[in-house]
């Protein structure tokens, strides 16, 4: 972890800037950083590339650029500091010599050096980037050129790190050499000017000599930048600390399941429990296998909540086989009542008729193969007295052979537009008996998503639905099962998009489900007849290309019929832009360019621009972003709805990687974007990335609201000039009672913050600060209690939604 503010993995000069020179790590929220060459301050800027905390070292993504003269010596030190409220620590030194060296026009990375004497061979993998095509050749330690050849190969990931000049993306190298080459190994990189040779050394001793020379440096650097204490942690993690590996599910569920010690105590305070509700077990059987049935029942009868009913129907039609299994299984039980109904029926009919022998204030559903938490029933007692739920669903995994967890749906609280998208809520359903008959039983037109049909008429009858954030069920899994295969259903996937259908009609809503990416996932479009104007609200400060970028895509990609431009210039310095402001003008006659004089202050501006807006609904819109899809149509589907206060859409960086797939709050201490740096076209944990869902915040880099909505709630906050503002807007929303939905089907790229320039010079890093305590001091519950769409279950320091921490 990042102990004394900034972790540096890289360091470089500018390819076309030879006075530049860049770290790239990550940076501790709240930490100043500073340098010092030969003891004379230096001018450092820090950009931080995004505001998530990563788990692993502490701190967001950035980098800090410098200038170092050209006369530099090799007696020279660079020295760089970070200041924080632990402390001022040096992070990074080196020395002239070393900057001298780093400053040929050739970079050079390694990623492996390895001799494997054992098997017989040298493998040598890196990159070298340089302005032109970089060659390689091998050469012997007698200074003859080798037959072997470097593969090359591609690496987008120096694209990236290169920003400032478009290398080859081939400049990948991978050498292999067999067998083992006596005495050393060089490598010649060269361009047209410059020859860099690296030599390798491949005998056994002088390579394991090396190898433990670079050990031994990086524990002098941990040593000199953290001290003692920091490298023997390190080096305790690295050899015996679990918590630094990736987290294994299945020894994350073991941990989490109730020891013997905890259901006993749970066997007490359930006995204590006033007005204990009597819960009902549903269980339609099919020619149940004796081995599943026995499961099931056992982990019934083993709750630590002793006031239920099982309730097991035979709907198998086998001459009673299933039944006589059913009621050896039972074993006398009296909380046990078999239903025999002495015919085939299908699944919604046989689990009706458990639902009409049930006697219980509370219908639970389960399946006939599948295992309940030991503490399921009292967590879901104890959540129905406290709250008084009319519907109740918990998370739940997966088991398969040999007994091993996997796959955990680790779900948010009740989401009505996720749950329009794909039936997340599934295992454990738990329903008021008084509502199952108002609403009605499962029904049989909806067979194989007859749970999802019940769901929705449901919901249109109650809000109160509480989600019990733990995993209370084992859903099994097998070859043939549906969780193991889910085209073997592909009828019940098209009853589930009926069943959404009619619940869009059952509600009047002109919205229609289609099938999305995968086999249960579903997509609404909307089909509204009215087409209100919408203002694109659009900040602007020089940067004319990617103004006009984003003009253009908007009107390549868009078919909502009635739009205005509101352009808000702010202080713009180059005639090119005013240029560029007459000719769209008079290109467009839904163009208005609007002038704001005051310093950069992203809340005053949008202000000032919806102020002179004369739509219905506005669009914030950064003036680098580019539209993919038709993203007004897209997003004004969900903002015509009455409940829904603001939309946002899907962005993308400029290397097909997700910059914004919405926000939850908590991440790097106040709010981060989902999934950052996922592959375009991924899907995300829970296909998160590609539904359609509520959430606390989206980003207004590219946000839809209603414009009466957001004079209402007093629009941006101005105090937050910069950091914080959209996902403040956001909580004002939904304080008011309306919700955030995030629509992937309206894609944009986003170039991000191209026309701020750098970020987090001292002055900023004191205002980030500054905001982030103005959030904290206005939003403390969520902050507190967590984002009720995100899973206290989750890492609350990585954006990929990956398990937290044991």
């Amino acid at each position: 972890m990042n102990e004394n503010g900034f972790t540096v993995h890289y360091d470089r000069f500018s390819l076309t800037d030879e006075s530049e020179y860049i770290l790239k790590g990550y940076l501790r929220p709240g930490t100043e950083l500073s340098a010092r060459l030969s003891g004379k301050e230096t001018a450092i800027l820090t950009e931080c590339f995004t505001d998530n905390t990563d788990e692993r070292y502490g701190g967001c993504e950035c980098r800090a650029v410098m200038r170092i003269p050209e006369n530099i010596s090799a007696k020279d030190e660079l020295k760089v500091f970070a200041e924080s409220e632990r402390g001022r620590h040096l992070v990074f030194a080196i020395s002239g010599k070393e900057l001298l060296m780093k400053r040929k026009p050739i970079r050079i990375y390694l990623d492996d050096f390895t001799v494997n004497e054992k098997d017989g061979y040298v493998r040598i993998q890196g990159w070298a980037v340089a302005k032109e095509p970089v060659g390689i050749t091998i050469f012997d330690a007698d200074g003859k050129q080798m037959e072997a050849e470097a593969e090359r190969y591609r690496r987008f990931d120096t694209v990236e790190l290169f920003d400032e000049f478009p290398v080859t993306p081939d400049n990948g190298f991978h050498i292999e050499l067999r067998p083992v080459p006596k005495g050393n190994v060089y490598v010649r990189f060269s361009i047209p000017g410059t020859k860099i040779t690296r030599c390798f050394p491949t005998g056994a001793v002088a390579y394991r000599m090396a190898k433990a020379g670079r050990l031994a440096k990086k524990s002098r650097d941990v040593l000199r930048y953290n001290g003692i204490r920091e490298l023997w942690t390190k080096s305790y993690n690295r050899l015996f600390n679990p918590a630094m590996k990736p987290v294994v599910y299945a020894d994350w569920i073991r941990k989490h399941l109730p020891s013997e010690r905890e259901l006993e105590k749970q066997k007490k305070q359930a006995a204590l429990m006033k007005d204990k509700p009597l819960i009902s077990i549903v269980v339609p059987c099919y020619r149940t296998p004796e081995a599943f049935l026995k499961e099931l029942v056992g982990s019934v009868r083993e709750q630590s909540y002793d006031h239920f009913e099982l309730i097991l129907s035979d709907g198998s039609g086998d001459g009673g086989e299933t039944a006589a299994r059913l009621r050896a299984a039972s074993g006398g039980d009296a909380r046990i009542r078999i239903v025999e109904n002495g015919c085939a029926l299908g699944i919604s009919d046989n689990t009706n008729a458990a639902i009409r022998e049930a006697k219980g204030d509370y219908i639970l559903f389960a399946d006939h193969d599948d295992i309940l938490v030991k503490s399921a029933l009292y967590e879901i007692a104890q959540t129905i007295v406290k709250s008084g739920a009319d519907l109740i669903y918990t998370d739940e995994d997966k088991i398969g052979v040999g007994e091993v967890y996997m796959q955990p749906n680790m779900k948010p609280d009740y989401d009505p537009d996720f749950l329009l998208s794909v039936n997340y809520i599934c295992h454990i359903t738990c329903i008021r008996r008084s509502l199952l008959e108002e609403t009605g039983y499962l029904d049989p037109a909806f067979d194989g998503a007859q749970d999802y049909d019940l769901l929705l008429r449901t919901a249109e009858k109650t809000d109160r639905i509480v989600h019990i954030p733990k995993v209370l069920y084992h859903w099994r899994f097998f070859e043939g099962s549906t969780a193991a295969d889910p085209e073997a259903k592909r009828y019940a996937f098209e009853a589930g998009k009926r069943a959404i259908n009619a619940h869009y009609q059952r509600i009047g809503l002109p919205a229609e489900a289609e099938d999305g990416a995968y086999p249960g996932i579903y997509r609404t479009r909307y089909h509204w007849e009215e087409k209100p104007l919408v203002s694109v609200v659009i900040p602007n400060k020089d940067h004319g290309n990617d103004l006009r970028k984003c003009l253009d895509g908007i009107r390549r990609c868009n078919t909502w019929p009635n739009l205005e431009f509101l352009i808000i210039e702010n202080n713009s310095t180059e005639e090119e832009t005013w240029a560029l402001y007459r000719d769209l003008t008079e290109e467009d006659s839904r163009i208005r360019v609007l002038k704001y004089q005051g310093d950069f202050n992203f809340s005053a501006i949008n202000n000032f621009g919806v102020r002179e807006a004369r739509g219905e609904y506005l669009l914030f819109l950064n003036n680098d972003t580019e539209f993919i899809s038709d993203v007004i149509t897209e997003m004004m589907g969900f903002a015509l709805r009455p409940d829904v206060g603001a939309v946002g859409a899907r962005l993308y960086y400029g290397d097909d990687t997700v910059q914004h797939a919405g926000v939850i709050i908590g991440w790097g201490g106040v709010a981060g974007h989902a999934f950052v740096n996922q592959k375009r076209g991924d899907s995300g944990y829970q296909h998160r990335i590609i539904c359609q869902q509520d959430l606390s915040a989206v980003t207004a880099a590219c946000m839809m609201v209603r414009a009466e909505l957001f004079r209402e709630v007093g629009g941006f906050t101005e105090e937050l000039a910069v950091a914080f503002n959209d996902i403040d807007l956001c909580m004002k929303i939904r304080a008011a009672g309306y919700l955030i939905v995030y629509n992937p089907y309206a894609e944009a790229y986003h170039y991000e913050s191209k026309s701020r320039g750098l970020e987090n010079t001292p002055e900023k890093v004191r205002r980030f600060n500054k905001e982030s305590q103005y959030f904290a001091k206005c939003w403390p519950e969520i902050l507190r209690d967590g984002d009720p769409y995100y899973s206290p279950n989750l890492s609350m320091v990585t954006q990929d939604f990956s398990l937290k921490h044991i």
